[in-house]
């Protein structure tokens, strides 16, 4: 395989850009304004740079990038800590019961509480793959790799780590979620809340938002039917977080109502499964498809590689995967299996 992850560079703006106009809306981490994802690449570039190996409010965003062919079909980003810039905010979906002695009834009711219960997490999110590329494990190398990443540079990310997955919406962008609660305190659309907020942040929730919990009861049919539901173009990123350790809690977006899941961090499947092996030979590789990450920080790549481990000596890779991840003989790398 041609491609590997690899950070980010100002120079690949033109192609993320273009990435962002395929998005379709509710993707807030991947925004089609230049001035954001501007901005974004610059505060990668610093998160990169930055020396001291402990938890911030960092952001990195990488691409998937088939070197040779100078072509880039994919990125996803990671951020070290949320709610340091703005507050992070999430509804949390509870039950309150209550029985009535004379009406001989007991009543359930679901109540969104807005929280800041995940302040402090680090995230995975604005992964996207161009829709040319959804083939051959190319998603699951961008989704792994961050993991990868996180593992390598443990002392920068927290205990605990959460994704938001989009919420339900039509083809016109609308989200039934959120026409029938935020909505009514905005007075503006789905899209163009979601724009704002990719551009400025979340502070106007917290400006304009009810502080009382919402009773579910009282929103429409269609939107109760949405809450912790991701976009069906999402189904399959769920499953591989699922795979990966990740759990719903009943945590929701605050716009979309799409699921909130969460992992500690060190019981990720590849965070924990993943072993630091030596390069001890480069040539055909053995039968075994394994993913492997090399270098630090801004030196950082991952690729899928035929592998073998030969007893006492190391890890036997392609040719091509060495030349993807730049690594020689007697090098140290990060492997996990496929």
């Amino acid at each position: 395989m041609s491609f590997r992850i690899r950070p980010a560079h100002g120079e690949d703006f033109a192609a993320i850009y273009e990435m962002a106009k395929l998005t379709g809306g509710g993707f807030t981490n991947l925004p089609p304004d230049r001035g954001t994802l501007v901005a974004k690449l610059e505060r990668s570039e610093k998160s990169f740079a930055r020396a001291e190996d402990a938890q911030e409010g960092d952001m990195y965003m990488f691409v998937l990038e088939d070197p040779k062919e100078r072509l880039i079909r994919g990125t996803c980003q990671i951020f070290g800590q949320v709610g340091v810039i703005q507050p992070f905010y999430s509804y949390h979906l509870s039950t309150l019961t209550q029985t009535s002695a004379e009406l001989g009834k007991t009543f359930r009711n679901q109540r969104l509480s807005l929280t800041t219960d995940l302040e402090g997490s680090s995230e995975v999110g604005g992964l996207f793959l161009h829709p040319k590329s959804r083939a051959g494990g190319l998603g699951a190398l961008l989704a792994r790799s961050r993991y990868l990443f996180i593992k390598q540079h443990r002392g920068r990310f927290g205990e605990r780590v959460l994704a938001e997955l989009r919420g339900v919406m039509d083809e016109a962008g609308n989200a039934p979620f959120w026409d029938a609660l935020a909505g009514k305190f905005f007075g503006m659309t789905f899209p163009e809340a979601d724009q704002f907020n990719a551009v400025h942040g979340t502070k106007f929730i917290a400006d304009l938002m009810p502080r009382s919990p919402i009773y579910v009861a009282l929103l429409t049919d269609e939107a109760r039917s949405t809450i912790g539901q991701p976009h069906p173009s999402g189904r399959a990123a769920l499953r591989m977080l699922e795979d990966e350790g990740f759990r719903y809690d009943r945590y929701v977006d605050i716009f979309d109502g799409g699921p909130t899941v969460t992992a500690p961090t060190d019981s990720i499947r590849t965070v924990r499964e993943s072993v630091a092996e030596t390069i001890c030979e480069i040539g055909e590789g053995g039968r075994t498809k394994m993913l492997l990450s090399a270098g630090r920080l801004k030196d950082f790549r991952a690729c899928f590689a035929a592998a073998k481990r030969v007893p006492k000596k190391g890890l036997c890779i392609d040719a091509g995967a060495a030349e993807l991840l730049q690594v020689k003989v007697g090098d140290a790398v990060l492997a996990a299996g496929r």
